[in-house]
């Protein structure tokens, strides 16, 4: 169980999640750092691929471009996937998995922005973009009049100038599968659920690499990037509700003071009662007003208080 303090509404958690979903987008844009410098880092992440043996990405790629009964449809999966899968497992699993929803939200959620502080401190250049003598080619551009997207990453015709082609380490795009197949497995039911979970980062995986829109290290620092936003999650809703202790505290202590004005508007002062003026003329429990006749204490005594 998550230890929610209440009871998770739509109409809170689609704000929340689009105002994040905004910031990472823009981040996402606003970072993208120098050319040359991206370059280099492109180069240094491929170089030390080779040293290490783990270039995995330029035979996929080569295979990917060659095979367009292979390539288009990586393009396509690189291009809607990532926007659609994640989103909808989001959406299933605040309906049909309430308890386990705020933990896997949370996780996402400071796993992306964890993923936008790589962006900006180390915007690197992919392996699509790099000179044609490195031995990459773009399958997006390669096979663009297939699809929607243009020969700028998975961007709409028209809309190239609008995404960050500089954004390649950590791949999000395998960090995000990784989370939906770890939802997948835990919460999902049957075999089919299982399947589904191993099955689709292991297709992000190969196809990010096969369409040369992200090295083999991108995909390893998008799941380092998963496992430091899963450690991160149990502090981030410690924070959160501590936060939201205060407030809510706040709130109250607001909302006492105003019913203790409204208390002073009514009566005039809070806790004294107004003078009651009864038949005998009293002001208070034991002033009477001279001359004044005043009810004895037995029935039908009408002697008049001064004589008695």
């Amino acid at each position: 169980m998550d230890g929610m303090p209440k009871r998770l509404r739509w109409w809170t958690e689609l704000p929340l999640v689009v105002v994040v979903y905004a910031a990472y987008s823009a981040g996402r844009l606003l970072a993208r750092g120098d050319e040359a410098d991206a370059i280099g880092h492109g180069l240094g992440v491929l170089d030390l691929e080779k040293r290490l043996r783990i270039d995995f990405e330029q035979p996929l790629n080569r295979v990917f471009s060659g095979t367009p009964a292979l390539g288009i449809p990586a393009d396509f999966v690189y291009a809607s996937l990532h926007y659609l899968v994640t989103p909808a497992i989001l959406v299933w699993l605040f309906r049909r998995r309430p308890a386990g929803y705020r933990t896997a939200r949370t996780w996402l959620m400071v796993s992306t922005l964890l993923g936008l502080a790589g962006f900006t401190l180390m915007p690197t250049c992919p392996p699509r973009l790099l000179a044609a003598g490195h031995g990459f080619t773009d399958t997006m551009a390669q096979f663009s009049s297939y699809g929607w997207w243009g020969g700028e990453a998975s961007a709409p015709r028209g809309m190239g100038g609008m995404t960050n082609q500089f954004a390649a380490m950590p791949s999000l795009h395998v960090g995000w599968a990784l989370w939906c197949g770890v939802m997948l497995w835990r919460h999902g039911r049957g075999p089919v659920a299982k399947v589904l979970a191993v099955a689709y980062p292991t297709l992000i995986a190969l196809v990010v690499m096969g369409t040369a829109n992200h090295y083999f290290l991108d995909a390893v620092a998008g799941v380092a990037v998963m496992g430091a936003g899963l450690l991160l999650t149990r502090p981030a809703l410690a924070l959160a509700d501590r936060v939201r202790a205060r407030f809510g505290r706040r709130a109250e202590r607001s909302g006492e003071r105003i019913r203790a004005r409204s208390g002073l508007r009514a009566g005039g002062r809070v806790g004294i009662t107004a003078p009651i003026v009864s038949g005998g003329c009293e002001t208070s429990a034991g002033e009477h007003i001279p001359g004044q006749r005043t009810p004895s204490a037995g029935a039908g005594d009408s002697t008049p208080a001064a004589t008695r």
